[in-house]
């Protein structure tokens, strides 16, 4: 019974604590950026991911089994992994504004959201593990899938945020003035004027929409440099998740491939990032091109991660929503 409370109190924890971690992200898009901000922001996900951790260690603990059974519990292991997937800019040791938490903040409220009130109270109940679960395969195939989800999930998002700039109407990414020097250059030469020709050129129309075209490219190019490290870091969990998968389906099943919904739609999830990767191999096939890719992917996740569960069949049916 204690674990039970202690369990609901660290979720109720947790997604306050994300909600007023949202908050402060929101004032961080209308304010100017103060680092009291964006310290309070990086702590508030910090604590967040220690709240689900110790909820997820305390239902791994009363329950007997690793706490990735049910619908529930991946969702908020899917919300853990998102927390994780913020972390990355501090592990990579970038100093700078943290882009991640632009998609990572609202995707793991909404999917803790989900999970806390769109779950009816007996989808929240840990149960016995059907025979096909009772195995040391569960952690490391299903949390390695889980994983490269919300890997997948971000960088595909940062694609779709990509595609929608440089798409935009009436809008151009290059410098339309040629005449005008963008590059390091000329910054270097703005120290060199006086106050009052500073003045003049900034003011000229000119100079703003060239400044605002190099701001949305640079805008872009990060875009597309985050979307492609973390759908990298997406693809390998996904390979291992699915290598792993065939061969607890041989130990299960006695065949490392069965052709299953779940595992259908998992290969063409793979093979969907697969392309991916093979476009960023060459320069036209960065930025847009890939992009676009990584869009698709984005919607094929979701159809394997909740499509195949609602329709209830096939092997992995013990992950649907219909409860037996």
């Amino acid at each position: 019974m204690i674990f039970v409370t202690l369990e609901h109190i660290l979720t109720h924890i947790s997604f306050s604590i994300i909600s007023v971690v949202i908050i402060i992200q929101l004032m961080t898009f209308f304010v100017h950026e103060i680092p009291a901000l964006s310290d309070s922001l990086e702590k508030g996900m910090i604590a967040t991911f220690l709240s689900i951790t110790g909820l997820l260690i305390i239902r791994w603990i009363y329950s007997g089994h690793f706490p990735l059974s049910n619908l529930y519990e991946s969702l908020m292991f899917l919300s853990w992994s998102f927390a994780i997937i913020h972390m990355i800019p501090k592990i990579w040791n970038h100093k700078n504004k943290n882009d991640l938490s632009a998609i990572t903040i609202p995707s793991a409220i909404f999917t803790q959201a989900f999970a806390t009130s769109g779950l009816s109270t007996e989808m929240h109940e840990s149960g016995i593990l059907v025979p096909a679960l009772r195995s040391h395969w569960l952690m490391m195939h299903v949390s390695m899938m889980l994983l490269s989800y919300a890997a997948l999930l971000v960088g595909s998002l940062f694609s779709i945020a990509l595609l929608v700039i440089t798409f935009r109407k009436n809008r151009k990414l290059v410098v339309e003035n040629q005449n005008l020097l963008i590059g390091s250059s000329f910054f270097d030469q703005m120290d060199y004027l006086n106050f009052n020709e500073n003045i003049k050129i900034l003011e000229n129309p000119s100079f703003s929409s060239s400044f605002k075209n190099y701001y949305k490219y640079q805008l872009v190019e990060r875009l597309d440099y985050w979307s492609s490290r973390v759908i990298s870091i997406g693809f390998s969990f996904l390979t291992i998740g699915i290598l792993s998968g065939a061969v607890w389906a041989n130990e299960a099943w006695g065949s490392y491939w069965n052709w299953d919904p779940k595992e259908t739609w998992a290969f063409i999830t793979w093979t969907i990032y697969a392309i991916y990767s093979h476009t960023r191999t060459t320069k036209n096939g960065q930025g847009a091109n890939s992009a676009i890719v990584a869009s698709i992917g984005f919607f094929i996740i979701w159809i394997c991660y909740f499509g195949v569960n609602l329709l209830g069949i096939g092997l992995h049916s013990y992950g649907s929503f219909i409860l037996s």
